[in-house]
């Protein structure tokens, strides 16, 4: 994992967090090795911190409802 990627992962909200998720190509070096491992601990952690409301608003405003 690049010192820019945890930056942009540390720095993004739940919503980028979320929009990176489902719509990244296939094969994103985002979501392989450490970088992905790292991705993923930090989404769960910001969704939890969310509401189930927050959550569903986050889900539909990027399309995905």
């Amino acid at each position: 994992m690049t010192p820019e990627q945890k930056k942009w992962i540390d720095g993004a909200t739940y919503p980028e967090l979320l929009d990176k998720w489902r719509f990244e190509p296939i094969g994103s070096v985002l979501f392989q090795g450490e970088c992905g491992d790292y991705y993923k601990r930090v989404m769960r952690a910001k969704r939890e911190a969310l509401t189930d409301e927050e959550r569903e608003g986050a889900s539909k405003n990027i399309g995905w409802g």
